[in-house]
């Protein structure tokens, strides 16, 4: 008999409710490339309001729109300032080069992620022989620390140090969803620190697919031009924004509950076999494991009874809940993973 298979990998694994099926089925649809698609031009106007912004434009992944911020912000032969984890700099195929002509230089702040004081640090001396930075970048929650959170003071120091020299600022805010419910901070308030903002609905919400930019209207009028170029448009798109605008009613409120299960799940692993948890801020749990303890060899044991997680490196695992996953799943894979750690120290 099998056993039912636990899949915390990532937040993008989740599968349509019944329910957003539905509501994809009974979309209005149109030509999003032609004339405009109703259901996401409705979608692209309630994102845009959340966020405290002019305007906002539809994009199939997170990267294509990250991507595109940094075309519209950045210019070529010049560099990008970011945190030295960020998914820019780590997940995205080097498009920063690749589509924009621009070096990413990596910013290692004091703590987990990148702070002020160290971005102030990696701005060069005004000098003929070296290049200008044209863009700073932050990623909230930070995927690669574990989906921490950067606090509002410390992005709007953040803020404050790109705009000391006049430089524009894009915010990575996939998870951006997850960090105004663990916080209390209104996505309006995180989106006031960045000239761009991106937002990912493939992950906490639960989307099939897709994710938006938001931004200044001129700005986001000439995205639609780069998102073409790029290869973004589509065309009834509604499809797939009808399954955003239901998540909206009907996900959000509901992601306090990923970050409580993430923090349970983190107490019972937490020592097992000597392994260490990243207290979490949010839906993500990073776990360090002990000196010769192989990361592969505990997913391969987790997996083994049926649940999933990912080895981040050779000594990290990152597991992330969803809302795909239960209470009561959530009590199997701590109890499962706490096992596999014990199991791995002998």
């Amino acid at each position: 008999m099998s056993v039912p298979r636990i899949d915390l990998r990532s937040d993008t694994v989740t599968r349509p409710t019944p329910a957003m099926r539905a509501a994809m089925a009974a979309a209005e649809v149109g030509d999003d490339v032609l004339d405009g698609d109703p259901t996401t031009k409705k979608l692209e106007a309630r994102v845009a309001e959340m966020l405290g912004k002019d305007a906002a434009l539809f994009f199939p992944s997170g990267t294509m729109a990250n991507q595109t911020a940094v075309w519209l912000l950045s210019k070529p032969g010049t560099e990008i300032l970011l945190d030295a984890g960020a998914h820019i700099v780590h997940y995205e195929q080097g498009g920063a080069a690749a589509l924009s002509g621009a070096q990413v230089r990596l910013v290692t702040g004091s703590g987990p992620v990148m702070d002020a004081a160290a971005l102030q640090a990696m701005f060069r001396p005004d000098s003929p022989h070296t290049l200008k930075a044209s863009l700073v970048c932050a990623e909230n929650t930070h995927n690669g620390a574990g989906g921490m959170i950067t606090p509002l003071p410390a992005l709007k120091a953040i803020q404050a140090a790109a705009r000391s020299r006049g430089v524009p600022m894009h915010l990575d805010g996939a998870r951006l969803w997850n960090a105004s419910a663990a916080s209390g901070t209104t996505l309006a308030e995180f989106a006031s620190c960045a000239d761009t903002v991106m937002v990912s609905f493939s992950k906490g919400l639960g989307c099939p697919v897709g994710a938006a930019l938001a931004g200044p209207r001129d700005v986001i009028a000439r995205g639609w031009d780069v998102r073409k170029r790029f290869g973004g448009g589509m065309r009834q798109s509604g499809i797939l924004t009808a399954a955003v605008l239901y998540a909206l009613d009907h996900h959000l409120a509901r992601l306090t509950e990923d970050h409580a299960r993430a923090k349970a799940y983190a107490s019972r692993i937490n020592g097992a076999g000597g392994a260490n948890v990243v207290p979490p801020d949010t839906n993500i749990v990073m776990l360090d494991l002990p000196a010769g303890m192989d990361s592969a060899d505990i997913v391969r044991a987790a997996e083994e009874q049926g649940v999933l997680i990912a080895a981040w490196n050779k000594s990290r695992i990152r597991t992330v809940f969803h809302l795909d996953a239960s209470d009561a799943e959530t009590a199997r894979a701590g109890d499962v993973v706490a096992r596999a750690l014990e199991k791995g120290k002998s």
